[in-house]
C-alpha cells in the first residue's frame, strides 16, 4: 500500500491579515506549498513559514499562482504561456531565494488556484508550466492533480525530465474525469470532518471515489492534499495523520 504524503497550502497570511494555522497543522503534515507572494504572502510571512517547515523537517514546496491578491489567486487570467513560464520562474526563484538563507532548499513546484485548474485542461499552459520547472532545475518534482487520465502529464514529465507527484484531494468533490468540480456547485466542498477523513482513507487504499455523474473514479494518488485554515479542519488533519498511521505510514 502506498500511503500518500500529507501536503498543505501554508503561508498564505499578508501583511496585518492573518490566515490559516501555519503553526499548528505544520507538525502533522509532510510538505508545504508556501506561497510566493502573487496570490498571498509577502517575504516576511514567506521567511517565518520556511523557517517553520525547516524547524519540524517538512519538505517545502513553492505555490505559485496568478498575480491575483484581491482574488487569492482564484480567478483564471488571460495569460500566454510564455506569461505563465515567466511567472512561475519569478515566484519559484523569490521562495528559493529565503530557502537557501535560512539553509534549506525548494524541493517541488505545486500551482495554485486557477492556475492550477487551467493548466489541467489548457495542454499550452500546462506545458509552459513544465517548461519552467525544467528551467529552473535543481531536480524539482511538478506536484500535479490526479486524473482519470494522466497521460499527458506523463509524456511531458517524460519529455522535460521533471518528476511528477500526482496529487488528490480529501475536502473536494470530483467531476467524472477526475477534475475539481467548481466551487461555486452545491456539494463541492466536504465540510464534515467525518467525510474527508472516509475520503482520505478511501484515496489511501487505492479504492475508487465516486464521480459526481455516479460513476467510479480511480486515481493514482502519491499525495492528498489537506487544509488547516480553521480549528476544525486542523482536527482533521490530525486525525487523517493518526489513521494513516495505522495503515503504516512512518
Amino acid at each position: 500500500m502506498n500511503i500518500p504524503l500529507l501536503n498543505c497550502d501554508i503561508g498564505e497570511s499578508f501583511g496585518a491579515w492573518t490566515m490559516g494555522g501555519d503553526a499548528q497543522v505544520m507538525p502533522w503534515i509532510d510538505c508545504a506549498n508556501i506561497a510566493c507572494g502573487f496570490h498571498a504572502s509577502d517575504p516576511s510571512i514567506m521567511r517565518k513559514t520556511v523557517a517553520l517547515a525547516l524547524e519540524h523537517q517538512v519538505t517545502i514546496g513553492a505555490h505559485p499562482a496568478y498575480p491575483d491578491l484581491v482574488g487569492f489567486g482564484r480567478r483564471s487570467m488571460n495569460c500566454s504561456a510564455q506569461e505563465v513560464e515567466d511567472m512561475l520562474l519569478y515566484q519559484i526563484g523569490a521562495l528559493d531565494g529565503i530557502c537557501r538563507a535560512e539553509g534549506g532548499r525548494v524541493q517541488y513546484v505545486k500551482p495554485h488556484g486557477a492556475m492550477y485548474n487551467d493548466m489541467m485542461r489548457a495542454p499550452a499552459q500546462l506545458r509552459a508550466v513544465f517548461k519552467a520547472v525544467a528551467a529552473y532545475g535543481s531536480d524539482l518534482r511538478l506536484m500535479l492533480m490526479a486524473s482519470r487520465d494522466n497521460s499527458t502529464a506523463q509524456g511531458l514529465s517524460a519529455e522535460y525530465g521533471v518528476p511528477i507527484w500526482f496529487e488528490a484531494f480529501a475536502d473536494r468533490a470530483y467531476d467524472p474525469d477526475g477534475h475539481l468540480m467548481s466551487r461555486s456547485l452545491p456539494g463541492a466542498v466536504h465540510h464534515d470532518p467525518e467525510t474527508l477523513i472516509a475520503q482520505a482513507l478511501t484515496l489511501a487504499r487505492g479504492e475508487p471515489l465516486t464521480a459526481s455523474d455516479g460513476s467510479a473514479l480511480s486515481l493514482q494518488v502519491d499525495t492528498l492534499c489537506v487544509h488547516g485554515d480553521n480549528q476544525s479542519s486542523i482536527a482533521a488533519v490530525q486525525r487523517i495523520r493518526e489513521a494513516f498511521s495505522a495503515l503504516g505510514h512512518k
